[in-house]
């Protein structure tokens, strides 16, 4: 019998106005890889923070007792004192730091006044062998991809003699192909001895990895799954995750009423705003119907976000060329506030950095694209002033966010909750409810459901089939294929840079899809050699 690493026994976690862990229990042996699945908000992450420091002793009831030994972490530096070490959803590198010095920035390497700079570029080269990454360690972070810089954090936290490696959504913001590879580094760190904690959505990435699943659902712990012994299919794990049967993933969508095309982009392009040679969207033609979900799906890359994001207000590129068409009519749109004008909206895919603003309230992020339509004159100033003076009303604003809550099931004890307290799901629901409440006729909505669990997809897909009920243009654009081929009704292929293939809902298979992307690679090979 494999020896038991860490129990956590009774723990209850507590924030005003919500239990986030309710009586939780976990048991990790030695030498395994443990899974920890539930929907967003369910309490994956806090019982982590716990774990490692973040949330301190006191702030939380309960035991833990690592390697045999109650503990009682009062900051993150004491848990990776014991090899307890995090590596969170969003990645803490600096980009103009080099690899490095992000390695080893609070555990720098040499005395107490002077960085040793060979031991720690050695020591980090030695590192970054480890977990099969080749780039140099004094290259700068800015400069490798989002895969590298997931096994530059693995990396770091071997650097602190990881014994007990917790990663939160790893693979989150990865390819097919990284995500593969991060999964097989993480077998390969087991058989070495090493044990690990994976907090995924992914459930098929779950049950390739782990040894064991443990569901947690509404802050307590449902059931721990032996991958050998017990029946992990995902109908058992969504089922523990939300009470619930799932026999579609995918809504089906109810009088399906296809009207006239809504917007028309044609021969776009756009050139990288610091590599300006280098085209990022080349000659590309699409358009999105009446009440028509349109996917483009392409690899990591291609071309996606960068064609969104210059369509919204040209908020991404220069040297942008080509005609956009909204109903018919050519327009020209020089920055967002124009594309919010005419009744464009565009959904972010980083929805921290770009979409919300953590530190305001539900009810203040749910107004920000639309504050026009909450707008009253202040009288009492006027009275003071011959210059009208314009505030907004609290009253209604409080009222309009109460009423997209409401309609799109945030879960939130009030709207004057902080957003950056939110679960990423119910995040990604106030993130829709700001740009519904601006009333576009077009919405271009990127990875809408990245990091999110499956009960929560489900509710962001039936919001988008109310909304192309309602005669909206939606855009979706996705990394996940059964996603984008189970909910749209014609889906663009991307791949560097181009369109190269549009498929009809009827014809819309994995195969077919990535055919598109093969073929296209073969002919551009081709021409290259030429």
């Amino acid at each position: 019998m494999s020896k038991v690493l860490l129990e956590m026994n009774h723990i209850t976690k507590t924030f005003p106005g919500v239990k986030a862990l309710d009586d939780v229990n976990l048991r990790v042996e030695e030498g395994e890889i443990h899974a920890i699945v539930g929907e967003n908000g369910a309490g994956k992450s806090t019982l982590m923070n716990v774990l490692s420091g973040i949330y301190p002793f006191g702030s939380y009831e309960g035991d833990i007792v690592y390697d045999g030994e109650v503990c009682k972490f009062h900051h993150i530096k004491d848990s990776e004192k014991k090899g307890i070490v995090i590596i969170h959803q969003e990645l803490a590198l600096l980009p103009n730091m080099t690899i490095g010095e992000n390695m080893f920035l609070g555990n720098e390497q040499g005395s107490k006044y002077c960085i040793d700079w060979n031991k720690t570029y050695s020591e980090a080269d030695k590192y970054l062998e480890m977990v099969g990454l080749t780039d140099s360690s004094k290259t700068l972070v800015k400069d490798i991809g989002t895969g590298k810089q997931q096994l530059v954090e693995i990396a770091k936290a071997l650097a602190k003699n990881a014994r007990l490696l917790i990663l939160d959504e790893p693979t989150s913001s990865l390819n097919e192909k990284d995500s593969k590879a991060l999964l097989d580094l993480m077998k390969e760190f087991k058989a070495q001895g090493m044990t690990m904690i994976i907090i995924s959505h992914k459930l098929n990435e779950v049950s390739y990895v782990a040894d064991k699943i443990t569901v947690v659902r509404d802050g307590s712990t449902i059931v721990t799954l032996d991958c050998e012994k017990d029946d992990i299919s995902e109908d058992i794990i969504i089922k523990a995750m939300v009470n619930r049967e799932m026999t579609d993933r995918f809504p089906k969508r109810k009088n399906v009423n296809i009207g006239d095309v809504m917007m028309e982009v044609e021969n776009w392009t756009v050139y990288h705003p610091e590599f300006t040679s280098r085209k990022v969207v080349d000659d590309v033609s699409i358009n999105v119907r009446e009440g028509e979900v349109v996917g483009i799906y392409g690899l990591m890359g291609a071309g996606r976000t960068e064609l969104a994001m210059s369509i919204f207000g040209r908020s991404y590129g220069i040297g942008i060329s080509g005609t956009l068409k909204i109903a018919g009519k050519e327009v020209v749109l020089k920055n967002p506030k124009q594309a919010i004008r005419h009744k464009l909206a565009y959904v972010t895919e980083d929805r921290k950095g770009n979409g919300l603003i953590l530190s305001n309230s539900i009810k203040q992020n749910t107004s920000l694209a639309n504050l026009k339509a909450l707008t009253v004159k202040d009288e009492a100033a006027d009275r003071r002033s011959p210059i009208p003076k314009l505030v907004i009303d609290k009253d209604k604003e409080y009222e309009v966010a109460s009423e997209y809550v409401a309609k799109l099931k945030t879960k939130t004890p009030s709207v004057e909750q902080l957003v950056g307290n939110l679960s990423g799901g119910n995040q990604q629901k106030v993130l829709l409810a700001k740009w519904m409440f601006a009333d576009p006729d077009i919405l271009i909505l990127d990875e809408p459901t990245r990091g999110i669990d499956v009960g929560a997809k489900y509710e962001i897909y039936c919001i988008i089939n109310d909304l192309v009920a309602a005669g909206k243009s939606v855009i979706m654009i996705s990394s996940e294929l059964p996603e984008v081929i189970g909910m749209s009704d014609r889906i663009y292929v991307m791949n560097e840079a181009k369109i190269v293939g549009e498929i009809p809902a009827s014809e819309a298979t994995q195969n077919n899809i990535m055919a598109c992307i093969v073929k296209s690679g073969k002919e551009a090979d081709g021409i290259a050699n030429e």
